[in-house]
């Protein structure tokens, strides 16, 4: 299920075909890469003993390698059981950085530069998501060489987050199909999509970032399940 909302609430709710038809919805001409997780932490495998070397090696005690592998594994509790990611669900970012529409551009880029994200959904005081804001959009590269545009670019560091924000923007359910959400990013060229409810209010955020990530991951993606997606 995916929607549109804007500061006027909600604005569409239904499949992905239909979102083109949305005259205010924008295509987005410069995707930004999305980095909201940290990188997994892999497992350290367990220090084994190690025999010493030379002519007065001693043997190796396999029986005590076999007991400290299997103590290793009973700390590490019982094996999850596999499954596909196929749900925007099993990839989102739960704890998305959000904005708010009447912060000053200046202060929001801050936030999005401390943070190390390209974009992030901005919500009202509800909320609910009235928008996206793209760090691209609050410095256009085409403003900056001419030394004439520097009081142009002053004044849009100063202008609220609501006047240069995407919106209407489009959002997705949590249990809509990934291969649903990969079409719909590829044409609307949005970096991603803010997870809603029925009524608007912030989940998460699903990029392209976690999907990729996803499908170097294990368990592994399955973006083929489910119906054939219309484009």
């Amino acid at each position: 299920m995916f929607f549109v909302f804007g500061p006027s609430g909600q604005m569409y709710r239904g499949g992905p075909e239909n979102l083109a038809t949305i005259a205010p919805v924008r295509r987005v001409q410069r995707p930004q890469a999305l980095r909201t997780r940290s990188l997994d932490v892999q497992a350290r495998e367990p220090d084994l003993p190690t025999p010493p070397t030379g002519a007065a090696a001693l043997p190796v005690n396999l029986r005590l390698q076999d007991a400290v592998s299997a103590y290793a594994q009973t700390e590490q509790g019982p094996q999850q059981v596999r499954k596909p990611l196929t749900l925007v669900s099993d990839v989102m970012t739960l704890e998305a950085l959000t904005v708010q529409p009447d912060a000053i551009v200046n202060a929001a880029w801050q936030t999005l530069a401390e943070h190390h994200v390209a974009q992030a959904p901005v919500v009202d005081a509800q909320g609910r998501v009235v928008g996206l804001l793209l760090r691209a959009d609050m410095a256009p590269l085409d403003l900056l060489p001419e030394p004439g545009a520097v009081k142009q670019a002053i004044d849009l560091a100063r202008r609220p987050v609501s006047e240069v924000m995407v919106s209407p923007v489009a959002a997705v359910a949590a249990d809509t199909e990934l291969r649903r959400v990969a079409a719909v990013l590829l044409d609307t060229g949005l970096p991603g999509l803010p997870v809603t409810d029925d009524t608007g209010r912030l989940t998460g955020f699903i990029s392209r970032t976690d999907i990729l990530r996803a499908v170097a991951a294990d368990p592994p993606l399955d973006l083929w399940s489910g119906p054939a997606v219309a484009l």
